[in-house]
């Protein structure tokens, strides 16, 4: 069931991107293009989260227009009964202010009659920068028909601004609806993937073959059963070497018994994304080697929780991890104490990277990578030089961000164990990653992906179900 968002909450945030701009500056925010799948059928639309997050509005073909002194108009699709009989429902200009909240409406197809007087006497016009191809071309248009009219006392914007940098400080601090949002997201997510592990243990207790694409047919049967109106990105559901792909997608290769499989997963509700990995033995029970790489990977996730508070910088999370999983490595013999040297040694010089290559989160919101700076806005000045030892490339080191409440993120570390040279052969083509999100509180951080388990005794008693 969809949650529904009071038309208050959009005209608040059209607020608030005003009170930002100069009180003569006009923004300029145009929703998603629709894309030709191939002759007469077209992706499914999605709109643009930036034009979504102010208005509310899902149609195609629309732009969004706030002046500095609060003004918002809106351009949509024209009332128009024969189309409406093909491509469906439109709002129209008419009914867009009272079902929207914004101060005025009109067809798109007027859009270059108006933009340009609406650009008239404003000192400065922002828009996305390098997100829209074209729109850059658009407003120089725009700008040429205001100059056109100089003669006749009318003042051109002299400066273009990035939108972008503004709307993600608003976007990166959820607000109560969002984060209702997203904990219904991350339920319907979690439902789905138990789904998909008992369906992967029931099949092969039956004997029946079992392929990737029959658990991600789970998934998205669990996630349109409950109201998502997509998944927020391609389904991974990769099984036995398959897992060492870190971006592989759900395809026909078989699940086998004794093999393990990692499905990332989540579903879009109403905007926003949900982002879930686990990592599952397909007959429901691990074996030795796999137990002991899982529950590396999960200790170096409650590091990770432990160092996700507010007050801690964004690179906190994964400095816990790497150290946790480094030392596990270690211990196990994937790295080699006599070639790789210490704990402090193998972190330096990051020879963990062979089997951990990536962050251990992102930020997390209307986009599975959603918007905002990773670093911290009042200390963008200060940088230290460093030599990566892998690449040789000099790194500008920034103050990464400073965690703060209402900041959505994921947490989710993993081990990819290719066949090598000095590698266990009981190790190889492993792959497990186990991922959470995860909202900042005032005291530490709530895990909201938890209705699917984690521990592996956990994950075997659900499977044996």
């Amino acid at each position: 069931m969809n949650i529904p968002v009071p038309t208050a909450i959009y005209a608040q945030r059209r607020a608030r991107l005003a009170d930002q701009l100069g009180r003569d500056d006009i923004a300029i925010i145009p929703t998603a293009p629709e894309h030709s799948r191939n002759r007469d059928s077209e992706y499914l639309f999605r709109f643009d989260s930036y034009f979504h997050y102010l208005s509310g509005f899902t149609e195609p073909h629309a732009w969004l227009v706030i002046t500095g002194d609060g003004h918002s108009t809106l351009f949509c699709q024209p009332k128009d009964l024969e189309r409406e009989i093909w491509d469906g429902y439109r709002l129209g200009p008419l009914a867009a202010p009272q079902h929207l909240g914004v101060d005025a409406a009109f067809s798109v197809a007027e859009l270059e009659q108006r933009l340009p007087r609406l650009l008239e006497n404003r000192h400065a016009v922002w828009y996305p920068f390098a997100i829209h191809p074209g729109l850059e071309s658009r407003v120089s248009g725009w700008l040429n028909a205001v100059r056109a009219r100089v003669r006749f006392g009318a003042l051109c914007p002299e400066a273009q601004h990035d939108l972008c940098g503004i709307l993600d400080e608003m976007r990166l601090i959820k607000d109560v609806h969002e984060q209702a949002v997203m904990r219904r997201a991350a339920q319907i997510s979690a439902a789905a993937h138990v789904r998909a592990m008992r369906r992967s243990a029931a099949m092969l207790r039956a004997g029946q073959d079992v392929c990737e694409y029959h658990l991600d047919a789970e998934l998205l049967h669990e996630f349109r059963q409950h109201g998502s109106q997509y998944p927020a990105y391609s389904s991974i559901v990769a099984a036995g070497a398959n897992a060492c792909v870190l971006h592989y997608r759900a395809d026909n290769a078989p699940v086998r018994d004794g093999e393990l499989v990692l499905i990332d997963a989540g579903c879009e509700l109403d905007g926003y994304a949900s982002d879930i990995t686990r990592t599952f033995p397909a007959n429901g029970r691990f074996s030795g080697p796999q137990r002991d790489l899982y529950d590396l990977v999960l200790a170096s996730q409650h590091a990770a929780v432990a160092a996700t508070r507010p007050g801690a910088r964004f690179t906190d999370p994964h400095e816990a991890t790497v150290k946790v999983l480094t030392q596990g490595m270690l211990d196990l013999g994937l790295l080699d104490k006599n070639q790789h040297g210490t704990l402090e040694d193998a972190i330096e010089n990051r020879h963990y990277f062979a089997f951990y290559m990536h962050r251990t989160g992102h930020w997390l919101g209307m986009d599975v990578h959603d918007c905002g700076s990773y670093v911290e806005p009042s200390e963008r000045g200060h940088a230290s030089l460093r030599r990566d030892p892998l690449s040789g490339e000099t790194i500008a080191n920034r103050p990464s961000r400073i965690l703060r409440p209402g900041m959505a993120l994921t947490i989710e570390p993993g081990l990819y164990v290719r066949p090598s040279d000095g590698v266990p052969p009981a190790f190889w083509n492993i792959g497990i990653r186990i991922e959470d999100d995860a909202f900042i509180t005032d005291t530490g951080c709530e895990l909201i992906t938890r209705d699917v388990p984690v521990q592996a005794d956990a994950i075997e008693a659900l499977m044996r179900g």
